[in-house]
């Protein structure tokens, strides 16, 4: 825990959706959160009307929604009315080709404008949208499409014939799919049926606890888990972006995640469009001038990004930031794991301001605990929870959940139920679901602290938990030491086994570019660990790898670089990014 803290200033304070949390945390309800959505006159709503369409209604049509750049670098600009004839027309093909209110709409696209269409018009149409990453492969895409009943899928033609052709006897309930830029057998013609279509529509109106999203989120082992979020969720959503990520109407907004990932829908698709924002949208995978040019040449004003991308940035060095012009950047926030409190200094130091940490999972379906704009900065916390939201440290026991109000106590973070965007199931795992309850609180599995002035800090996933001669060590305060170093770019921690103490503290280590791994480095980086967490905390030894292995929203999978190191089952590793054995 750093002692480290990055005041704001009055006028960042002022300035701020929420310029003061104790107020706003006493006078808040989920009442009013619900009235600023418009909802309809009978009570019901869909989360693509609130996204689109009643901005249209209240003329601001001409506004832009999305801004999509392509690889080649063209811009193609979508207006709030455009988007809204769009996912008309898509709600329209659906109804034509027999997508019945209630279906299960899967995509598996890159980050296209197509995506962000078939989200919304699936919406739009009462059916139930799931995302899939498009460099999934044949398995986790069966499995997944297994377990959701898939009915349709919107897809490419090089996708279809690479990845889903030979599934179709395999997926029963798979009646219909578009390809939006081909033909094949047995597939329908996305284009084609798009430009016949009627740009009119009557949204359906679904009751509050509807199904409209269906997520998937992996196991340590087994299948991955279909988490079940319905259209009241966007009341969270909304509010969350407002509040959390401090959207205001007309910025200039890029979230760098793709929908495939929880975040690229509820943060890259509907709260920036609930909240009027221009959203940025790029086709193209990392690249650090890219990302620059991005950032400098949209005015972006708001970004939300992941761990990974920020050291990979902080990776690149000084040179990619010489002479940008970063003067349109209000506020910055990351997601996807802790973030070690070295990248928010640097964010602090090279942008004039933090990243803004968050925490949340697939299965609160938006954030719960932030770092407000308003608010001062604990680099390596979590932050505070978000209004309506109460949030606790529990000691979790076979008969209870007992709240522990001491500050520093370690426990399980858990959250009273109830608000809008919490998960209503896993999919077909009812005993699975329950298990997430316990005395009146969702258990989130994580583990953390709260310190005494209310910030939350996270220590890691309940089974991530290193047990060493009595001492309980949490891997992300060793990674973070160990990001300190100079020459570290990314590091991964376990527990390995040991007769004598239980476990010992290991740690994978990605160095950055200009540094040979070398045992003087190694043994210097041992010592700089044990210096500043000491001997019973710091690493009994360090292995250099090239690349660690990470999910595509850039968590490093730990339960993996254990497995391996153990010769475990490896568990479900469809979410895999990046891999060096």
């Amino acid at each position: 825990m750093t002692s480290d803290t990055i005041t704001k200033s009055q006028a960042a304070q002022s300035a701020a959706n929420m310029s003061s949390y104790d107020s706003y945390c006493a006078a808040f309800t989920w009442k009013d959160a619900r009235a600023q959505i418009d909802g309809f006159a009978d009570g019901k709503l869909n989360i693509a009307h609130e996204a689109v369409d009643r901005h249209v209604l209240a003329g601001h049509g001409s506004q832009v929604a999305l801004r999509w750049i392509a690889k080649s670098g063209a811009r193609t600009d979508f207006t709030f009315l455009e988007l809204s004839h769009l996912t008309n027309r898509f709600a329209n093909v659906l109804r034509r080709q027999g997508v019945k209110k209630g279906d299960r709409v899967y995509s598996l696209l890159g980050r296209t404008s197509d995506l962000y269409i078939a989200a919304l018009g699936t919406l739009k149409a009462g059916g139930i949208f799931c995302p899939l990453f498009s460099a999934f492969g044949p398995e986790p895409i069966q499995s997944r499409m297994e377990i959701g009943g898939a009915n349709a899928l919107v897809t490419t033609a090089r996708l279809y014939n690479r990845k889903i052709k030979n599934l179709r006897s395999d997926l029963p309930d798979l009646r219909t799919v578009f390809l939006t830029d081909g033909d094949a057998e047995d597939t329908h013609n996305l284009k084609s049926l798009m430009a016949a279509a009627d740009d009119d529509f009557r949204i359906e109106h679904m009751d509050p606890e509807e199904t409209g999203l269906l997520h998937f989120t992996s196991g340590t082992t087994g299948k991955p888990k279909g988490v079940v979020h319905v259209h009241e969720a966007v009341v969270a959503h909304h509010i969350t972006g407002h509040l959390a990520l401090d959207l205001k109407p007309g910025d200039v907004y890029w979230c760098t995640a793709d929908p495939g990932w929880v975040t690229g829908t509820s943060y890259g698709i509907i709260a920036p469009l609930t909240n009027r924002v221009t959203m940025i949208v790029d086709e193209a995978e990392f690249d650090v001038t890219r990302w620059y040019d991005i950032l400098e040449q949209e005015a972006v004003n708001v970004w939300y990004t992941a761990p990974t991308a920020i050291r990979m940035l902080m990776r690149a060095g000084a040179d990619a930031l010489a002479g940008r012009d970063f003067s349109s950047l209000r506020f910055m926030a990351s997601v996807g794991e802790p973030l070690n409190p070295e990248a928010v200094i640097w964010g602090n130091d090279v942008f004039g301001m933090p990243f803004h940490d968050n925490w949340w999972q697939t299965e609160t379906g938006g954030i719960m605990i932030a770092n407000f704009a308003a608010m001062d900065v604990k680099p390596g916390s979590m932050g505070k929870p978000l209004p309506g939201i109460e949030a606790g440290i529990v000691k979790v026991t076979k008969d209870n959940a007992r709240a522990l109000t001491e500050p520093l106590a370690m426990g399980e973070l858990a959250l009273r139920p109830g608000w809008p965007s919490m998960m209503r199931g896993y999919l077909h795992e009812e005993a699975r679901y329950k298990k997430c309850f316990q005395s009146g609180w969702y258990l989130s599995g994580d583990l953390a602290m709260r310190d005494a002035d209310g910030y939350f800090w996270f220590i890691g996933r309940s089974n991530d938990l290193i047990k060493s001669a009595g001492h309980l060590i949490g891997p992300f305060e060793v990674e973070s030491a160990l990001m300190e170093h100079a020459a570290v770019a990314e590091v991964g921690v376990i527990g390995i086994p040991d007769e004598t103490v239980g476990e010992i503290v290991k740690a994978y280590v990605a160095l950055k570019p200009g540094h040979a791994p070398t045992e003087d480095l190694r043994l210097e980086m041992i010592g700089h660990a044990r210096k500043r967490l000491g001997p019973a905390v710091a690493p009994k030894d360090i292995i250099f790898r090239e690349n660690l292995p990470k999910t595509r929203s850039g968590k490093i999978m730990r339960r993996l670089l254990k497995a391996r190191e153990l010769g475990l089952p490896e568990g479900d590793i469809s979410t895999l990014e990046s891999d060096e054995r």
